[in-house]
């Protein structure tokens, strides 16, 4: 091992009570004659319990996000580049055993911490459990979680909605179609977004997903919370506001 790996435990915040699960997990396959003596089992463990952790996370944490755009949220997140970064201000390349073949063609590159670090967080597991393993996770990736999230905002203007009234409020808009037009196959919905009974937008789409998201979308901008050049090409405001939904708003804001 090339360095103190009690000062690694100490940037992870996490001490091992069984140390040979972390030497195993610092052990690439370059540096051991026997695969089964290197990391590599650890890492394929370590890749599962982090898709746990971050898709248990993500799922509650928004839950009116898609699934698409769940998944997307997992992708940016669980991924080389990301765990490559962690693995820096960790210093985890200095903790690494490889062998003298990687170390001479310059083989010790983010890829290769990238595993070692989902490594680590098998053998934080199989050391102490799911919980202790949640919270180092949580406290490594949350930060690129959050990232990743809010890329996800452009057009998702219920979550952001729903993001502002849960702080302020400590509860949701709730949605309701209230008018729909056109032939059977073709369709035209009217989406209410409503707190307390008060309506705080309306808008109209060809399905209901649609609908509600216009009406966010304008809800948003009665409320003064999007920003002229952040708007997505087709979710312009709808041209006719009622205006009980401005005096609602006021009371809203006035709470």
């Amino acid at each position: 091992m090339a360095g103190d790996s009690s000062a690694l435990q100490e940037a992870i915040g996490y001490q091992f009570k069984d140390e040979s699960l972390l030497e195993k997990a610092l052990t690439h396959t370059s540096s051991v004659s026997e695969r089964s003596l290197s990391n590599e089992r650890l890492e394929f463990f370590g890749d599962a319990v982090l898709d746990l952790i971050i898709c248990e996370f993500i799922y509650n944490s928004y839950p009116d996000y898609s699934e698409g755009e769940l998944t997307k949220i997992k992708g940016l997140v669980v991924s080389r580049k990301v765990c490559s970064k962690i693995s820096q201000p960790l210093k985890l390349n200095e903790y690494i055993k490889v062998g003298k073949g990687a170390e001479k063609f310059g083989s010790l590159s983010g890829s290769i911490a990238a595993g070692v670090l989902e490594a680590l967080i098998a053998a934080v597991y199989l050391d102490s459990g799911l919980e202790q393993t949640e919270e180092l996770v949580l406290r490594l990736f949350k930060p690129h979680i959050i990232e990743a999230a809010e890329s996800q905002h452009q057009g998702n203007y219920k979550s952001l909605l729903q993001q502002y009234f849960q702080k302020k409020h400590g509860e949701a808009p709730v949605y309701e179609i209230v008018d729909e037009q056109g032939p059977e196959h073709h369709k035209c919905f009217q989406a209410e977004a409503l707190w307390d009974k008060k309506s705080l937008g309306k808008g109209w789409g060809m399905n209901k997903k649609e609908a509600e998201q216009k009406a966010a979308h304008n809800a948003l901008d009665n409320l003064r919370l999007l920003e002229e050049d952040s708007q997505p090409e087709g979710h312009e405001n709808d041209e006719n506001k009622d205006e009980d939904t401005s005096n609602s708003l006021k009371q809203v804001q006035n709470r």
